[in-house]
């Protein structure tokens, strides 16, 4: 039964010149290759500073990380025939979006067309997992549940504390530029599977937009897969950290899935309060602290992801991930992506070496082929 949660993982590379550390917009000269080796796993993104990878559709967490896994050694090993390199991380440390080149395809002019700066500054990049959901009024129920669970596993993979060369004293900055597009953001909950339906049918009419996909949330209703698309992740540096994150939302579907079956319920939050709980882990991330909506009081985000971690446990076994949901004790302990970065600046003031840092984490238990 628990085969039916299939996973599909999107990560977001920066293209980076390992000599001056900074974004080059060279994804042209890595495409052609990548094309011939990966066909559709591999394409570009609206700057030509970024190269996006997908997994095929992966039955369980452990066919995920081989494919994941074997996405980044292609992808480095055809940024180094162009003596280049990838970063995995949400924000560049120096480069500035205004020098980034756009590619060259009319959905991306016709974007920038649309939404002018805001679309143009856009030089963040993301972590995007996929987990198969085949009934699409059950995929809203476990949506409004799943909502609350966001800003936890936000907290879990922050990367993005630097922007423009300044410390923003955020861990995710790339939270925050992201929400100048619009339809971003925790959404609301839904009563049903027409009523989210009727919300797109609207916009669509009016103009707002040509079709789901232009809905960014933080997590939703894939417009042609079915999945939900859990979108609120910086991407983590670490293959190992992707992979665990990737099993973690497989499980808090699955849990929430079986609560169903079971004729439970879940409490729903508003959109908010959760909101709320984003901020703090955008600020402060791990070391910060949650709201409890039950208890009505603040609590250790780390206290929070234990709690989750154990209402996820009974799903494990059947699901064959317990290894990788564990690995969540590992981020707890050493930290994040951020907590890296900022160590790293801490001790030597310098971007650059941070930098170095993204380049070797990234390559971390990944095959260099």
């Amino acid at each position: 039964m628990f085969d039916k949660y299939t996973l599909g993982i999107e990560e977001e590379f920066q293209i980076i010149d390992p000599q001056t550390r900074m974004l080059r917009s060279r994804v042209s000269e890595i495409l052609e290759e990548g094309k011939m080796l990966l066909g559709e796993q591999i394409k570009p993104e609206m700057i030509q500073s970024m190269i996006e990878v997908g997994t095929g559709v992966c039955k369980n967490i452990q066919e995920a990380r081989t494919d994941i896994t074997h996405l980044r050694s292609i992808i480095s090993s055809l940024a180094r025939k162009k003596d280049l390199a990838i970063v995995a991380s949400s924000t560049h440390p120096i480069s500035h979006w205004k020098d980034q080149e756009l590619f060259d395809d009319q959905r991306y002019t016709l974007l920038v067309e649309e939404l002018q700066m805001v679309a143009s500054s856009l030089l963040i990049f993301g972590l995007h997992v996929h987990v198969g959901i085949a009934d699409p009024e059950r995929a809203i129920h476990i949506m409004n549940a799943a909502r609350y669970f966001l800003p936890h596993v936000l907290a879990l993979t922050t990367s993005s504390p630097f922007w423009l060369g300044v410390n923003t004293g955020l861990k995710s900055y790339r939270s925050e530029v992201f929400k100048k597009f619009p339809r971003t953001d925790i959404p609301d909950h839904f009563g049903s599977h027409a009523s989210f339906q009727r919300y797109v049918d609207l916009l669509v009419k009016t103009g707002c937009i040509d079709n789901g996909k232009k809905i960014w949330w933080d997590v939703r209703p894939h417009p042609f897969f079915p999945t939900l698309e859990f979108r609120i992740c910086d991407i983590p540096t670490r293959v190992d950290d992707t992979i665990a994150i990737a099993a973690l939302f497989q499980a808090i579907v699955a849990t929430l899935d079986r609560l169903i079956d079971k004729n439970l319920g879940f409490r729903l939050y508003r959109r908010m309060l959760i909101q709320e709980n984003k901020w703090r882990a955008v600020r402060w991330g791990l070391d910060g602290r949650m709201i409890d909506f039950g208890k009505q009081k603040e609590v250790p985000v780390r206290d929070l992801i234990h709690e989750l971690l154990e209402f996820v446990d009974p799903v494990l076994n059947d699901l064959d991930s317990r290894k990788e949901v564990e690995h969540i004790h590992t981020i707890l302990d050493r930290g994040t992506s951020a907590d890296e970065q900022l160590r790293v600046f801490n001790e030597t003031n310098d971007l650059k070496a941070v930098v170095d840092m993204l380049m070797h984490r990234t390559m971390e238990n990944v095959p260099i082929i």
